[in-house]
């Protein structure tokens, strides 16, 4: 694997809210720490950093605007030159100037990481292949939480997350470890 010169990290919906005890059980207990590696090394070597956040529509979401939830996270604020998106649906793609901002740039290759596994970092990852662009997320660099399937069996955290990066594995994206992203950017 090769991470090119220009690749984007995303860090998707770093914010307050996410942390809310309301949302149960989550996985990954790591995945800020692996997070926060792949970020400094972003900066350090001066590739694009996109700082996605949203904007709920609902009034009962952590992210609903007017509260905290919507806040980012401390270790996860941008910093001067770093690109910051807005979105109201999970998918950052959809309805928003990602893809012309990327082209525009000749960004190719995205590191996608952040919240939550199966709902807008699996959308996004998966818009992302389908519109052509190398898409990769690092499984320990993000996390779910426990919830029923559509047929109300229960499943954990580690189960959904498991099922949904099995679902972006080689169709939409490739999922890697942030040890083998760390790496290949030092090998250059």
């Amino acid at each position: 694997m090769k991470i090119q010169a220009n690749a984007a990290l995303l860090l998707i919906d770093m914010q307050s809210g996410i942390n809310h005890p309301k949302l149960g059980r989550r996985n990954n207990p790591h995945a800020e720490f692996q997070m926060a590696r792949l970020l400094a090394a972003w900066r350090a070597t001066k590739r694009p950093v996109i700082h996605v956040r949203h904007f709920s529509r609902s009034p009962d979401s952590v992210f609903w605007p007017e509260q905290s939830g919507v806040d980012y996270q401390a270790d996860f604020m941008p910093v001067d030159g770093e690109a910051e998106l807005r979105k109201h649906t999970p998918d950052a793609f959809c309805a928003n100037p990602l893809e012309s901002w990327l082209r525009m740039d000749s960004i190719t290759q995205l590191v996608i990481v952040g919240v939550v596994t199966n709902n807008s970092v699996e959308s996004t990852a998966r818009s992302g292949g389908n519109l052509g662009f190398e898409v990769l997320v690092p499984h320990d660099a993000c996390f779910t939480f426990d919830q029923a399937d559509f047929f109300g069996n229960p499943h954990t955290a580690e189960e959904v997350h498991a099922m949904s990066l099995g679902n972006l594995h080689g169709e939409y994206a490739t999922v890697v470890s942030t040890v083998e992203i760390l790496d290949a950017l030092m090998r250059g």
